[in-house]
């Protein structure tokens, strides 16, 4: 009988201990800053990113804040979203540009160190703005860096978990004077004061709309049109809307009536027969809807479309066409939109294999002159990752060659010369002809891989990445 009172009291001993070693503790953390409370313990107070949730959703979109010591450049250019001003990667300003640089290459004017993945930067007023991720804090950044030396101005983040999947951040902001709205790899939209970075609101569009994220994380670039968000939430209900800068309040909304899912393209404005409208591949078709006052957010027409993994855009052309391309063995297709009395709807021109046409798997390509010029994917056959340029009608042009491959790399076409980076950081100068591939120089620029991320141009100032880094270089004619 004597056992049970023995048990007892030894367990009353260790209650006792336990309770005294956590005191001493809890004494000995609170004295070793006086100045920590619970206050400065909640998230977004401490510099820490506020606690994620375990669906890839976020508490806290306005996350915290970060002051730095770059100031704005007095520069002039301007790259303010995804394709430059006109949505078609070509730059129109008059500055000159090289064609060709010495055996050191083009002047690095700067670079700075990013977490791993393929988002590429905007710029205007002087400002370079990136969406980026932070893997020690486990949190996507946006970041305002100089455009002159590359010192950063601000950065603001929110907490979210992101593991590693061919990188992390792979979309481009929208700026405008007054508006920064970015979209994080797990469909968070926010949107910040341009200039101070302050906070205005942020959308979760899996929580909120029920998006399915894409298979590589978010690919969608944001669309800033007349002080409103264009989306393609491809949710539940919701395939389009537009968001209000200012408040972040839904203006109009397009049912998502055959339930098709996010892509990793991008909307782009296009004008057929008079008519404003939007134009977004989603997975499951192609949609084309109304841009104006009156109607705006009305479904114009819709075509149906097979393609799995859509990350270039859709190519604007003449007379209602519109050139679209997909990789993983889709290949093209030119589809044409009619109308007739107000009333649209679409068709298929031509449609082909990557083998048997111009197909792009990941960049979009450039329409210039009454040409399409592209990379080819890496299942095209003997053109496999060729630069290539086809007319509209489907036949080819002319290619690079086999001896000159470019990998998946991104290019832009300004003073009358495209300007090409590969996987692994060449840059390559070609003439735009219609005549033949026609290479005016070339030089490495990047030392890292996957340099996929789209070129920025700014003045005679040029942006370019790899997977964990981005310079600035002098691309100006001397």
């Amino acid at each position: 009988m004597k056992r049970p009172l023995r048990n007892t009291f030894i367990i009353s001993v260790l209650f006792v201990l336990s309770m005294a070693v956590a005191g001493v503790f809890l004494w000995w953390w609170l004295t070793q800053d006086p100045t920590l409370s619970l206050q400065a313990r909640l998230p977004g107070t401490d510099g820490t990113p506020p606690a994620s949730e375990s669906k890839g959703t976020v508490k806290d979109l306005a996350g915290t804040f970060q002051q730095f010591d770059g100031t704005p450049a007095d520069l002039p250019g301007a790259w303010p979203r995804f394709r430059g001003s006109d949505f078609d990667n070509i730059c129109k300003d008059s500055v000159k540009l090289a064609e060709s640089w010495g055996e050191n290459g083009p002047t690095v004017l700067w670079k700075v160190e990013l977490g791993e993945g393929h988002a590429a930067p905007v710029v205007l007023a002087g400002r370079v703005y990136l969406l980026d991720y932070d893997e020690k804090k486990r949190a996507d950044a946006i970041r305002c860096f100089s455009l002159a030396d590359g010192r950063e101005i601000w950065r603001r983040s929110y907490g979210i978990s992101v593991k590693r999947n061919h990188g992390m951040s792979r979309t481009i902001p929208a700026v405008t004077e007054n508006y920064l709205v970015t979209i994080g790899p797990r469909c968070h939209v926010v949107c910040l004061d341009a200039v101070s970075g302050a906070f205005k609101w942020g959308i979760d569009l899996q929580k909120d709309y029920g998006t399915k994220e894409p298979l590589w994380y978010t690919g969608q670039c944001p669309l800033i049109d007349d002080n409103k968000v264009i989306l393609a939430p491809c949710g539940t209900d919701v395939l389009m809307m537009a968001v209000d800068c200012e408040t972040g309040s839904a203006v109009w909304k397009t049912p998502n009536t055959k339930k098709w899912n996010m892509s990793h393209s991008s909307i782009i404005p296009a004008t057929i027969a008079g008519k404003k409208m939007y134009v977004y591949c989603a997975v499951g078709g192609i949609t084309g809807v109304s841009r104006e006052a009156g109607d705006a957010g009305k479904t114009l027409w819709q075509l149906p479309w097979a393609a799995k993994v859509i990350a270039p855009s859709p190519v604007p052309l003449e007379d209602g066409k519109i050139f679209l391309t997909a990789g993983y063995g889709e290949g093209g297709m030119m589809i044409q939109v009619h109308e007739n009395n107000g009333e649209f709807t679409a068709e298929v021109l031509y449609k082909h294999g990557p083998k048997d046409g111009m197909a792009c798997e990941q960049q979009t390509p450039i329409y210039y002159d009454g040409l399409l010029y592209s990379i080819m994917p890496k299942d095209a056959g003997a053109l496999r990752c060729q630069f290539v340029c086809y007319r509209p009608d489907g036949t080819l042009a002319w290619s690079s060659e086999q001896s000159n491959r470019f990998g998946l790399g991104p290019y832009l076409l300004a003073d009358g010369k495209f300007y090409i980076l590969n996987d692994d950081g060449m840059l390559t100068v070609i003439k735009a002809s219609k005549d033949g591939f026609e290479p005016l120089g070339h030089t490495q620029v990047l030392h890292g891989q996957d340099a996929w991320g789209p070129i920025a141009l700014a003045g005679d100032r040029m942006l370019l990445r790899d997977s964990k880094q981005m310079v600035c270089i002098a691309a100006g004619a001397t």
